[in-house]
């Protein structure tokens, strides 16, 4: 087993959801060096949030993508004067490779993204992945010859005092004790074959306020906003004031200390899906292009995924497309609302 040295540099650039993957790493490696050492945290500045506020990272470098290439090479040049002893690279592509390579560094470990399982599994439909590996696992699994193993403690977020009490204060408003349950809606995702349809998620959230006299409030970010307004709209139509919709209205932090007040979280394959995981909160995932083999599952969490693994094209990408390339889009089409409903029921009950 080899010794862990004092000054170390974790590479995550992006994104949402794989950032806050490696938080389980984060943990156990300061446990492992102590609180004297360095952990220091690359990230693209529009993130940088995501990390700021742990309490396992010594130093944030942020990369500026506004100034194209000129900010990579002003991050590479600070990783430099640095002179690390171990660089752990968790996005191991075109950037984080050259961030990493010719700088002096005497050990570099990187993670294994298990391209040849996933291409085996994308473009031929043959499944060579020996199990289903978490991605948290994955990040962990680089460090192991250091003797660094998962603590089962799951993944975290850390949220400032005033960020918590601000948000406490709004949802305060919506006076939730009047309601037996809440219900996060999280209809977004990056790419559309991703995305169950609106249409669905609005008479599962009639259902759900009807059933269980739930509030159901809705969450995205600002590209997610006209969807979730319609299905908030559709809601209250339906049954008025159960719907509440704050997407667009809260950072990835806000959104993650009011995903705290949900009872169980409904989630596309999406960033907020591993958000409300890093909550600890129960949640009901819905795949569609996308699989579990590629280890982007709710880590250590209560959770269910509802998917159609009857659907011989899927999956039809690791990261989701922006069309179904069959034109049929059966791999959500054939979700069906009561699906999803009985397995938020399952959990609550």
């Amino acid at each position: 087993m080899r010794e862990l040295p004092q000054k170390i540099l974790v590479i995550r650039l992006s994104s949402i959801g794989d950032i806050v993957l490696t938080s389980p790493l984060l943990r156990i490696l300061r446990k492992k060096v102590g609180d004297n050492a360095r952990i220091d945290f690359a990230i693209k500045k529009e993130f940088s949030e995501l990390v700021k506020s742990s309490h396992h990272i010594s130093v944030v470098h942020e990369l500026d993508t506004s100034v194209g290439f000129k900010g990579l090479k002003e991050l590479k040049e600070k990783i430099q004067i640095e002179k690390y002893d171990l660089i752990v690279d968790l996005q191991n592509n075109l950037r984080s490779i050259y961030l990493r390579n010719l700088i002096g560094v005497s050990d570099v470990v990187s993670v294994n993204k298990m391209i040849w399982e996933r291409i085996q599994l994308v473009y031929f439909k043959k499944n060579i992945y020996p199990k289903i590996f978490p991605v948290s696992e994955r990040y962990i699994s680089t460090l192991q010859e250091y003797g660094i193993e998962d603590d089962g403690k799951g993944l975290e977020i850390f949220i400032p005092d005033e960020i918590q009490f601000g948000i406490a204060s709004k949802i305060a408003t919506l006076k939730l004790k009047n309601y037996e349950k809440t219900i996060a809606l999280c209809p977004g995702a990056k790419h559309n074959t991703k995305r169950w349809q609106k249409e669905k998620f609005a008479e599962l959230g009639i259902k759900l306020a009807n059933k269980f006299h739930a509030k159901i409030i809705l969450f995205g970010d600002k590209n997610d906003e006209s969807i979730c307004s319609e299905i908030s709209k559709t809601i209250n139509n339906a049954i008025p004031n159960s719907g509440t919709d704050y997407s667009g209205q809260f950072t990835i932090l806000q959104t993650a200390a009011a995903i705290e007040f949900c009872d169980v979280v409904v989630s596309n394959d999406s960033a907020l899906m591993h958000i409300a995981a890093a909550k600890q909160k129960p949640v009901v995932a819905i795949f569609g292009s996308t699989v579990k083999e590629f280890g982007f599952i709710p880590f250590q969490t209560i959770f269910t995924i509802v998917e159609r693994n009857d659907v011989p094209c899927r999956p039809c990408s690791h990261i989701g497309k922006a069309n179904c390339p069959k034109d049929h889009f059966n791999c959500m089409n054939l979700i069906s609302t009561e699906e999803v409903f009985v397995e938020i029921k399952n959990i609550l009950s």
